[in-house]
């Protein structure tokens, strides 16, 4: 992958980064923040197997594999706290 698409991917995934911290402060309800919390994991495993595979090091990958894993998790955790009745309870 040539330099430029790789340091162009890295600064539009960084500014998605900024914009869901921003979110993730400002959301104005739990769900918002759940949402958002996720986002940024996602986007942190983009950023993982973005270095990946510009560095051409595959040890990253399982990295990535296991972040993507507990966002998973904790999606599901935040999904059923908030079946139960949030914090409202």
């Amino acid at each position: 992958m040539t330099p430029w698409v790789v340091s162009v991917v890295f600064l539009l995934l960084i500014i998605g980064l900024v914009l869901s911290f921003i979110r993730l402060a400002r959301g104005p309800s739990l769900a918002d923040r759940v949402v958002a919390l996720e986002l940024i994991a996602l986007i942190t495993v983009a950023l993982i197997l973005t270095h990946a595979i510009a560095t051409d090091v595959s040890d990253f990958i399982d990295v990535a594999l296991v972040l993507a894993l507990t966002g998973f998790m904790a999606a599901i955790g935040f999904a059923r706290f908030l079946e139960r009745g949030g914090a409202g309870k």
